[in-house]
Parts: C-alpha cells; structure tokens; sequence
C-alpha cells in the first residue's frame, strides 16, 4: 500500500483524526498539505493548529506544508489544491476529514445551523474535491477518502444535519468511484469511530493517553486511510473503522415482491411484508428491476 512520494492533501488534519491521518502518511513518505482553518469545532475562529502539525511532520523527517483556507467557501478549496501544486507539483491523494459540529434535535434547529454542517461536510468535500478531480482524472491517477459515519450510515439522535451531510458523503463516492475508475482515480469512504474533541460532549468518548490500549485513540483509525490512499486501494467501499477494528459497509436488497404493473396500491398494502421482509437481502450496486 505505498504512498511513497505522493502528495497527500488533509483536511481538518490540525488535531484529532486528521492529524494522525497526516502523521501516518507522512511516516510512509508522503508529501502532506496540512489543512486546518485552526477554529473552534463550531467552525468559527481561526488559529494555528496546522502549523503545529507541519512541524511535527519536519520534526521526524517528513514534508509538510500548512493551509489556513476554509472548504466550505470555493475560493478557499482552490486555494487548497493550489497549495499542493505549488508546493510539490500536484496531488495524488486527497483525504476530505474537515468537519464541524451544529447539534441540536432538528425541531430546535435552525436553517443557519443545517447550512453550516452541509456547508463544511458535504459541499467542502465536493469543492476540494472538484478542484483535485482533474488532476488526478488527467493523470491517470487518484486516491480520494470522503469521511462519512455511522450518524448518517445507521443514524443518531440530535445530528439531523450531520447526519445528512455523512450519508450525502456515501452518495458522492457511489458516483465519484464510477466516475473515475477508466482513469485509475479511486474513491472510497471512511466511518470512523474515536474519541476526539468533536466527540467531548459524548458519554464514554475520552482520551487516557497514558493507555496504550485505550480503543478510542484517534490513530487506530488511520491505518484504514492508509489502504484507502494506496497504490492497491480498493474502489467504492465504506470502510468502519475504530479502536483496531475494521469492517465494510454495503447496501443491501431483497427480493421484493412483483404485483404487476395494473395492480393497485391495495396489492402492495397486502404484500407489504414480504416487500419489507430483509431475510434473503444481498449486497446491492445496480437499480433493482426484476
């Protein structure tokens, strides 16, 4: 799974996942683009945490630059793509981590609060994203990791926004794998599981680092980029990831049941549970026509 000599971008790689994504990388001899607004986890302020992730990169011998852009604001994601290429060529991997926490039960919630999660998780991830696509489509190659999670994936109370934005993920890459598979550019998805700053307020989400066998440590997930971000990587798959265990997600159909293109909707009412009955479903990846 070399990544020997790629450039990586990373965003949100200023602390928690994203910084041990970049460490990892950068320990297998990839070129980083540390991408970090340096802001609280609302989104808001500015600060210096990719700054102290570049120099820890140059401190054990790597290459890493540092950039301060926002992906929720298109000229900022340019800018983000601009940085590598001008810093060392082009851009090989693209890990979209950047994200931002809004939460509130949707009743509570309001409008400026759902476009700001979509805004960093979802658009931001697609601005990158549509800057990186060409190079890498013209190169005849790309390794791109969106990260999703299981708050879209199987859903979470009070996350409505968040949850929108990690699922709107998985659709992204379902089209961006096909899109970009003639031209050896693979899109994959990352769930992660760990306990990090955005994860505070979460019961049973906390660090002691002084266990080196504590399951919530942030850097358990990453060897799961590192396959995604590859030479060997897969294509289209969601990858879970947490405490040193790692699992895929997949879409699943059943059966279905067939009433007939002149039937009404009393038949389905009739049939609803051999329609709803999941106990023969497999892996799905096409429409599903009889």
């Amino acid at each position: 799974m070399s990544v020997d000599g790629k450039v990586a971008i990373i965003t949100g790689a200023g602390g928690g996942l994203g910084r041990e994504h970049a460490l990892l990388l950068a320990s297998h001899g990839a070129k980083i683009v540390v991408n970090d607004l340096g802001g609280a986890v609302d989104g808001t302020g500015q600060g210096d945490a990719a700054d102290v992730v570049v120099e820890e990169i140059r401190a054990a011998g790597g290459e890493a630059v540092a950039n301060k852009d926002s992906v929720s604001e298109r000229e900022g994601a340019k800018n983000i793509v601009a940085t590598a290429v001008d810093a060392f060529g082009t851009v090989d991997i693209l890990v979209n981590n950047a994200g931002i926490l809004r939460d509130k039960s949707f009743k509570k919630m309001s409008l400026d609060e759902w476009d700001a999660v979509i805004n960093v998780h979802l658009n931001g991830s697609a601005y990158v994203t549509w800057h990186a696509w060409p190079i890498m489509y013209e190169k005849n190659y790309g390794r791109i990791v969106f990260t999703s999670s299981v708050s879209g994936i199987l859903g979470s109370f009070g996350q409505a926004n968040y949850g929108a934005a990690k699922m709107g993920m998985v659709g992204l890459m379902n089209n961006l794998s096909r899109e970009g598979a003639s031209h050896n550019v693979r899109t994959n998805c990352l769930s992660p599981g760990a306990a990090t700053r955005m994860t505070a307020g979460v019961p049973g989400s906390t660090i002691d680092l002084d266990n080196p066998d504590d399951d919530n440590l942030p850097g358990l997930v990453s060897p799961a980029v590192l396959l995604m971000a590859g030479e060997d990587a897969p294509n289209g798959r969601i990858i879970q990831a947490a405490g040193g265990r790692f699992a895929s997600d997949m879409v699943f159909s059943n059966a279905g049941i067939d009433i007939g293109v002149k039937a009404d909707a009393e038949d389905l009412l009739d049939a609803a549970e051999q329609a709803l009955d999941m106990s023969d479903a497999e892996p799905k990846t096409t429409f599903w026509r009889k």
